[in-house]
């Protein structure tokens, strides 16, 4: 992010917040690692952390599958997000999962096809909703494995799920890519101009019996993934659902920048940044100098960074400031 983005930003209120705020030391992230700035956060807020010993995704798949209705008792679970692979050059790269658009009816189709080869090596796969599965698969506890937005964008093959099962999950991926091929709904996308759904990304494992820690978050915005079953939820919040639930601790995600940044895509990076003025950094910067709230800490990642930022009534009192956007340079 240079100068010329910076100018380019309509965040007035935004820029008050960075710049009257007490800066936090960053934290650095590894490139090559196999989950985003902002998914390791979040996995260590919600006791979601990978083992420490192993470099693989966080273990959402349960919490994924709660979310949904289910409620396996054993087993080892993994999300299986249906995706496009492009074939460049030389090497193979993870589309976007958000821009398949698949529709559910399609993806139930897909699905039926994909189901019987799973069974066939005595795995059992769930159909969630049209853009996540689940599977089955406890064999495979030991496998690492990426998130699809780590991998996305990038020559896949570091991100691949690796493991004693490796070779197993490669046999049935490549079985399952040779029966979409020339499939109706692969025939039907390519007709319309769309990507068709070539391959499955396997991630993020989760015994059944695995205990995560509750995190010390009272309330939980716009983070339906994550959030464990003692918190308090608020799925499709706005800044005044925020400060009508008065939250002792809470915790709001604001993810609509990811998919521009990972299609590196400024326009609309810039775009949706500049919509998140009025209705979330104005009234915020409102609330904590009417003191409707008390503090208020910005975390800001990028692909190898974690800053962050506390703002409280105190702080926006150094009007000697001026409002300035450089925080967002690091």
């Amino acid at each position: 992010m240079g100068p010329d983005l910076l100018r380019a930003m309509e965040t007035p209120s935004l820029a008050v917040l960075l710049a009257r705020s007490k800066p936090e030391p960053a934290v650095a992230h590894d490139a090559f690692a196999h989950a985003l700035p902002h998914e390791s956060w979040l996995a260590a807020a919600f006791g979601l952390s990978p083992d420490k010993t192993t470099d693989s995704s966080p273990p959402l798949a349960l919490r994924a599958m709660h979310r949904r209705g289910f409620a396996p008792e054993s087993g080892v679970w993994f999300v299986l997000n249906p995706v496009h692979i492009h074939i460049a050059r030389d090497h193979l790269v993870l589309t976007d999962p958000r821009r398949l658009a698949l529709a559910d009816a399609d993806s139930r189709t897909l699905f039926a096809l994909a189901a019987p080869l799973f069974e066939e090596i005595g795995q059992q796969l769930v159909y969630g909703d049209a853009a996540t599965w689940f599977l089955r698969a406890d064999d495979w506890a030991a496998m690492q494995t990426a998130t699809p937005d780590a991998a996305c964008g990038h020559n896949i093959d570091i991100w691949m799920p690796k493991g004693p099962a490796e070779r197993d999950w490669r046999k049935v991926q490549n079985e399952i890519q040779m029966h979409w091929h020339d499939c109706a709904v692969n025939q039907s996308r390519e007709q319309h101009g769309l990507d068709p759904v070539n391959s499955l990304w396997l991630w993020g494992a989760t015994r059944a019996e695995q205990d995560a820690r509750d995190s010390s978050y009272t309330d939980v915005f716009n983070l339906a993934n994550w959030r464990g079953e003692a918190v308090r939820h608020h799925d499709n919040a706005t800044i005044a659902d925020v400060l009508a639930a008065k939250p002792a601790h809470g915790l709001l995600l604001l993810d609509m920048l990811i998919e521009p940044a990972l299609g590196e895509d400024l326009s609309e990076w810039l775009m949706r940044l500049n919509a998140l003025e009025a209705p979330w950094f104005a009234p915020l910067l409102q609330a904590l100098k009417d003191g409707a709230l008390g503090s208020c800490r910005l975390i800001l990642t990028h692909g190898s960074l974690v800053t962050g930022h506390l703002i409280t009534r105190t702080t926006l009192r150094k009007f000697w400031l001026k409002p300035s956007l450089k925080g967002l340079l690091q």
